[in-house]
């Protein structure tokens, strides 16, 4: 008889106050996260959006964001950032995506997202209480599931 482990949802949300020192907390939050779940794989992937995201928050609004990481299936987590700017930004679907000049020193921060993640999104928040608007940029991402084993144990 086999026996079969289910694992249980979880997801964690981290507050971070408007302070420079807060993507750093964010990426060694998210590396104890996945590692503590057996997602080591995805460590180094998920730690760079989160990076993006949670940097993004920190430059372009004015108050505190959050971090919000969730079991999304299998060998998958969902990364969501939270702050309070309403404006979704191009790479997420608010307006047109340009290449930025070879020499800036800003405005590529995203273009990782699109190039890493799995899937990726966006929502506004909107409400009537002040400070509880904005909008949540999301990422997944995930690492394949290895080949099942056909009878005489070669993939399928």
């Amino acid at each position: 008889m086999t026996l079969a482990t289910v694992t249980p949802p979880w997801a964690y949300t981290l507050q971070l106050p408007q302070d420079p020192r807060g993507p750093g907390i964010a990426r060694a939050t998210l590396r104890t996260v996945l590692l503590v779940h057996g997602l080591r794989d995805l460590v180094e992937t998920a730690e760079l959006l989160a990076s993006e995201l949670v940097t993004n928050a920190y430059r372009h609004s004015s108050g505190p964001y959050s971090l919000r990481l969730r079991g999304a299936g299998r060998n998958r987590v969902r990364v969501g950032v939270w702050d309070g700017n309403p404006e979704i930004p191009a790479p997420f679907g608010g307006g047109t995506v340009t290449e930025p000049c070879a020499l800036a020193e800003r405005g590529r921060g995203l273009q990782p997202v699109r190039e890493c993640a799995d899937s990726w999104g966006a929502y506004p928040i909107r409400s009537g209480l002040p400070g509880q608007g904005g909008k949540v940029l999301w990422v997944e991402c995930a690492f394949p599931s290895p080949p099942l084993a056909g009878a005489a144990g070669q993939p399928v």
